[in-house]
């Protein structure tokens, strides 16, 4: 699929941006349709001079999305894939990770940040026109990552309130938000608008409640939730005692206030792709990385981030890498080939379980363009594009 051909240049009305743009095309791709549809944008505030020469000129197919969002399991590729993508389509990079929001968290979590500056030549290929000016190399725009330190508790709630903000800041510019993660409760938040929000403490509540039996607890919630499909919640007292506080918080009047009060979110029209590869494929490349990560600092990073101040337990609570790093850091794993055996396999095991995750998305009406399941990185980039441009003949699969 050639992403370089040249099309005579005219502009094209986008109106999925916040306001209306016009976009001069330059370069283009070719569908599996037969349509031509443009990659290279030059993305101009619409003003009355272009309206009246151009007047309206649509894309052979409207847009339908104003966004991308980019999932798949751990170590498929997804970050080179988002930065590739967010230079062709002139966006910037959401991180959907739970961890890389943290400072000091940068080869555990993957931040990768290097990838983010891509060379000239690629540039070139990709985008001609952020080329002109960009030096050795261009640097992608990233947001959400580095955005706090270990001292906080980072949650899904923090997660939509820094996510909305940035979103309509790149969508304000302009650009088109590449949102790339393989958190799927983060990304799953944003897709189906989890409605979510801060339960404060009621201290004499609380201890009303802890007077009660887990029966009568269970009774209650209950009676409080009418459609209780989340039986987790009867798992002991204390979680059954936590979702009663915040079903009495969500029928208050404070409650009622607190949404009046917050600003409309961004309308998101998501384009989802989603990549993965094969299974023993995924188990060799999670091999590769650790192996890389280790000589590469991790233990160290670790190390220093203890000494610094970040108490073991806060670390484990990160899972994975952390977890067990400071396992071993503290003795309770013997050796570093001991290390590699265990949070080997339990990468292994995270990355099965975010199979899991998006396939239950999938069910619960979420459309994912699944790219081609092969390592080729070029090939499912190319494959993205083409989602992009023709999603409603895109046919993925996995």
């Amino acid at each position: 699929m050639c992403i370089e051909s040249v099309v005579t240049a005219n502009y094209i009305k986008n109106s999925n941006f916040h306001g209306t743009y016009y976009a001069k095309t330059v370069g283009g791709i070719l569908c599996k349709n037969g349509q031509h549809r443009p990659t290279d944008y030059r993305m101009e505030k619409c003003t009355g001079a272009i309206e009246q020469e151009y007047g309206v000129v649509k894309m052979p197919e409207s847009l339908s999305y104003n966004s991308i969002f980019l999932l798949g399991p751990t170590a498929v590729g997804k970050t080179a894939i988002g930065v590739r993508l967010a230079v062709a389509l002139g966006g910037e990079i959401l991180s959907g990770d739970s961890r890389q929001v943290y400072r000091g968290l940068d080869i555990g979590s993957g931040k990768d940040l290097a990838d983010y500056d891509v060379p000239r030549a690629l540039v070139q290929k990709l985008k001609p026109s952020l080329a002109e000016n960009c030096g050795e190399s261009y640097h992608v725009p990233y947001h959400l990552i580095d955005v706090t330190d270990l001292s906080c508790e980072f949650n899904l709630f923090d997660y939509q309130e820094a996510f909305y903000p940035a979103f309509a800041d790149i969508l304000a510019r302009g650009k088109m938000p590449v949102v790339v993660g393989g958190t799927g409760m983060y990304v799953d938040c944003i897709l189906r608008n989890y409605d979510l929000v801060p339960t404060p403490e009621n201290p004499a509540l609380h201890a009303e409640l802890e007077a009660k039996s887990y029966d009568e607890l269970k009774a209650m919630l209950i009676a409080e939730k009418a459609n209780l499909h989340n039986t987790t919640d009867f798992a002991d007292k204390d979680r059954i005692i936590h979702a009663i506080e915040i079903e009495r918080y969500l029928k208050s009047p404070e409650c009622a206030a607190y949404r009046a009060s917050r600003p409309p979110r961004p309308e998101i029209n998501p384009l989802v792709l989603g990549t993965t590869l094969p299974r023993p494929l995924v188990r060799e490349r999670i091999a590769k990385r650790l192996r890389e990560r280790m000589e590469n600092g991790l233990i160290e990073e670790v190390q220093g981030l203890h000494e610094a101040g970040t108490a073991w337990a806060r670390l484990e609570q990160l899972g994975l890498e952390y977890r067990f790093v400071s396992e071993y850091l503290q003795g309770k794993i013997a050796t570093k080939d001991e290390l590699f055996e265990k949070l080997n396999l339990a990468i292994g095991q995270f990355a099965k379980r975010q199979e899991t995750w998006f396939r239950g998305m999938e069910k619960k009406g979420v459309k994912i363009h699944w790219l081609p399941q092969i390592d080729d990185m070029d090939a499912r980039f190319e494959g993205a594009l083409e989602a992009f441009a023709c999603d409603e003949t895109y046919g993925g699969g996995r």
